[in-house]
């Protein structure tokens, strides 16, 4: 059969995943498993080592799929790297989208995740609340921002536009506190801080797969960031309302197939969501949760598989 061949006779051949990972990890080996008990393969497949080329019949080639293109592709990380590595690399992901291979997530999703301030922008679009924030390049701008901020009492927290698990977050009390634009990659990204309504600080992670929310835990921190790699407590958290609707809102927001959302409550009571992340750990979740979120994870992807094997409709309910 031609590589890179979609037609009918395709469909009788077993299912083949590949697993979008940087190393094959913990999250990766339980993937594995995972499509392996629906009885599907799955490769783990480093997106640095995927290839552009004219080789191949459909302009790409993929480790471990030489003869034709995957079924499905997990994306569970793309490495970091230049500008021009990660927009080749994020450039694989679009032309598998091109080519009608369902991903989960697919690049589009991952971008607007990836940029905070288009999160922001699409969580505001979408009526989910979000605390009050504003991105500019500017540092003029972002220092008149911070002054009249911090005057009506309020405190900022500065974030890297791109990043993750808690990472280079400055809380900013006032205009004397700004970095230069030089130290933020000339982007300033400034939220409103949001004081946690319970002793402490806490928030929520709730993990989105298929538009629902399979499983939460409440973050306790040891300081004002909540996340588990910077030392915060995990416990599990029941799927009340409003975390599961608002987690659920905005994985449709931003057009992730799974996606984790960190929701945080006021001391008034108001939810928010904080970050909306589109290849989230797991490892911690699971942790304090009963539910299988793994294998959540890859159902998610499997239920955008054109068709589907008599194990896999069993699993959906289909």
């Amino acid at each position: 059969m031609p590589e890179g061949d979609r037609g009918s006779s395709r469909r009788s051949d077993p299912l083949r995943i590949a697993v979008l990972v940087d190393k094959p990890d913990w999250h990766a080996r339980r993937l594995i498993k995972a499509f392996a008990a629906r009885g599907t393969e799955a490769l783990p497949v480093p997106l640095q080592a995927c290839e552009f080329t004219t080789e191949s019949q459909v302009g790409l080639a993929l480790p471990g799929f030489e003869e034709r293109l995957p079924d499905g592709v997990f994306v569970r990380c793309v490495p970091g790297g230049s500008f021009e590595q990660v927009t080749r690399r994020l450039g694989i992901l679009h032309a598998l989208d091109h080519l009608g291979v369902p991903l989960c997530n697919d690049a589009r999703a991952i971008e607007r995740c990836v940029d905070k301030s288009m999160t922001t922008f699409l969580l505001e679009q979408a009526g989910i609340p979000t605390p009050e924030t504003w991105t500019c390049e500017g540092e003029d701008e972002a220092r008149e921002i911070l002054r009249r901020e911090t005057q009506a009492g309020h405190r900022l927290v500065l974030k890297p536009l791109f990043g993750s698990q808690g990472r280079g977050l400055r809380l900013l009390e006032g205009p004397d506190d700004l970095p230069s634009a030089e130290d933020m990659a000339g982007v300033f990204y400034l939220q409103r801080f949001v004081a946690g309504a319970s002793e402490g600080w806490q928030d929520w992670r709730i993990m989105v797969a298929n538009g629902r929310p399979v499983a939460a835990m409440a973050r306790r921190g040891v300081q004002w960031i909540t996340n588990r790699h910077q030392g915060a407590e995990c416990a599990k958290a029941p799927l009340e309302e409003p975390l599961a609707s608002l987690a659920s809102g905005a994985a449709r927001a931003v057009g992730a197939a799974y996606t984790g959302v960190d929701v945080i409550r006021d001391r008034a009571g108001q939810y928010y969501v904080l970050e909306v992340n589109s290849m989230p750990a797991w490892s911690g979740l699971q942790q304090v949760n009963e539910v299988d979120v793994t294998q959540a994870l890859a159902d998610a992807l499997l239920a955008l598989l054109p068709t589907k094997t008599p194990a896999q409709h069993e699993a959906s309910g289909a």
